[in-house]
């Protein structure tokens, strides 16, 4: 009786280890954070991640098999992966709630992002002067279009070039620009964004005929009459959407003062500033790399009239974003980030933990 007694007493101990042992190793790989790889970052998307009209998400999420979902319920939008270490999600529309929904996944205990490459990727209004519809920028600088004092148009003195100026100035543009800025620029790191620019400079995009009806009213723009092309320029990110002749000519030259004369406006945006903020932060905190961020924008209209029409009607056909080239700007985007997608997630071994650069 006493050896059956201890065989009982054997077999449940074992039973009871083994039960404790499992339920430990099943917390331990849940607080073991998942390596992302990349992390592509979208703006909008018009109604499901899936099977409807397309936002910037959508193309990912179908075509690189982002099937496992992880709810965000602090963030904009849920997070989805998959089987090869891309996470991908959409931050809003605006700086604000891009920074919330980027600080809410960078701080999010279920995932190590601290190797993952940033990929911002989304449409944008191009300057017709460096761009066509359909193109696609990778961007250096990222410089931020709401931080500074405003006077209306109506009471801007007759000297002044624009009633914008600059945070802790008292003229447009003057000068020094002050050595500590407050968030008004961002300068990505210029080796990773020219590999991504060669890697992708070749790729074709798609071009049609109302993109072609659409660029040819800019007679004297000899870059808008081009085909969609890819290209290397600067980003200006206001939560306010703005549009004409004026206020393009306002663009080029805040990015020129805040990137001392060196940078080249080529798209607007309005959640740039927002996730770069949010990035920054969180590098401090080591918890992402800043110098693994990306920028793609490409272009799904221009960001001024075209000439001989007026900036109000040329802005009333933009209200519900109907865009001359909204799905193929939406096609370029993930046609040319895909590709340093791809790259990034095939070549682990030789990116983990060096970026990439020309060679």
């Amino acid at each position: 009786m006493r050896e059956a007694s201890a065989l009982g007493f054997g077999s449940r101990w074992l039973g009871r280890s083994l039960l404790l042992l499992l339920a430990v190793s099943i917390l331990i790989r849940a607080d073991t954070p998942i390596p992302v790889k990349v992390v592509v970052v979208a703006m909008f998307e018009r109604g499901e991640d899936t099977g409807d009209q397309p936002g910037e998400f959508q193309f990912w999420v179908e075509r690189e098999h982002l099937d496992r979902i992880f709810e965000m319920p602090g963030a904009y939008h849920r997070a989805r992966m998959n089987d090869k270490g891309l996470l991908g999600t959409v931050t809003g529309v605006g700086t604000a709630k891009a920074a919330a929904s980027i600080m809410a996944l960078g701080m999010d205990r279920r995932f190590d992002l601290t190797k993952a490459y940033w990929l911002i990727a989304g449409i944008g209004g191009g300057d017709p002067q460096d761009v066509s519809l359909g193109s696609a920028v990778w961007a250096e600088h990222v410089i931020d279009g709401d931080l500074g004092y405003e006077i209306d148009a109506r009471e801007i003195p007759k000297d002044w070039p624009t009633g914008m100026v600059p945070l802790r100035k008292t003229v447009p543009y003057e000068q020094p620009l002050r050595p500590e800025l407050e968030s008004e620029a961002y300068t990505l790191n210029r080796g990773l964004v020219d590999w991504a620019f060669e890697l992708t400079k070749g790729v074709h995009l798609d071009d049609n005929e109302r993109m072609q009806t659409s660029r040819a009213r800019f007679e004297g723009f000899p870059n808008a009459q081009r085909r969609p092309f890819v290209t290397e320029g600067d980003t200006l990110s206001a939560s306010t959407f703005w549009h004409g002749e004026l206020m393009d000519r306002w663009a080029n030259e805040w990015v020129k003062y805040y990137t001392r004369g060196t940078g080249n406006y080529m798209v607007s945006a309005m959640e740039d500033t927002g996730t770069m903020q949010a990035l920054t932060f969180l590098g401090k905190a080591g918890l992402v790399d800043p110098q693994r961020v990306l920028v793609l924008r490409t272009i799904s209209n221009f960001d001024r009239q075209a000439p001989g029409t007026a900036a109000s009607d040329s802005l009333k056909t933009m209200t519900f974003g109907a865009y001359s080239a909204y799905l193929p700007a939406l096609e370029a985007a993930y046609r040319t980030g895909s590709i340093v997608v791809h790259y990034i997630t095939d070549h682990w071994d030789e990116v983990r933990d060096i970026p990439p650069r020309i060679k």
